[in-house]
């Protein structure tokens, strides 16, 4: 009766780290990729949300003929936005900055996550996207 040799198998050192460095690779290269996924879909939103408010400011003053005191989200204002509630900034739920406001004119102004590509606003700060009022 002839036996057989089972065989052994086993990873080398080298076999291992090899392995283990193209995964970690993957998982960085995976990481970027999300992270910027995640930037790009939070500035969509930025803009979605200025414009739905710039619309909602020109149904108000169509309404009205003027825009609504103090700063946009006050009173009745909100009925006129879709769902009620004025939108915030995705990432920290702080409004979106006001950077003139009266019952004539408006501008309101988002920082993109990629910070200073845009015009500066009346403060010298660099906004990436702004809406001003549509009537003259």
């Amino acid at each position: 009766m002839v036996q057989k040799k089972k065989k052994k198998i086993a990873f080398t050192l080298i076999e291992l780290l090899v392995t283990i460095s193209i995964i970690g690779i993957l998982i960085a290269v995976g990481t970027v990729a999300y992270s910027s996924a995640q930037k790009k879909a939070r500035d969509s939103r930025r803009r979605g949300d200025l414009k739905a408010i710039q619309n909602a400011l020109e149904q108000y003053y169509a309404d009205n003929t003027a825009y609504p005191s103090l700063t946009y989200g006050d009173g009745e204002f909100a009925t006129y936005i879709s769902g009620g509630i004025v939108p915030t900034d995705p990432k920290d739920g702080s409004v979106y900055n006001a950077t003139t406001y009266s019952s004539s004119a408006y501008t309101i102004c988002a920082d993109l996550a990629q910070d200073g590509r845009g015009a500066s606003d009346a403060d010298g700060d660099i906004d990436d996207i702004c809406v001003m009022q549509l009537q003259e």
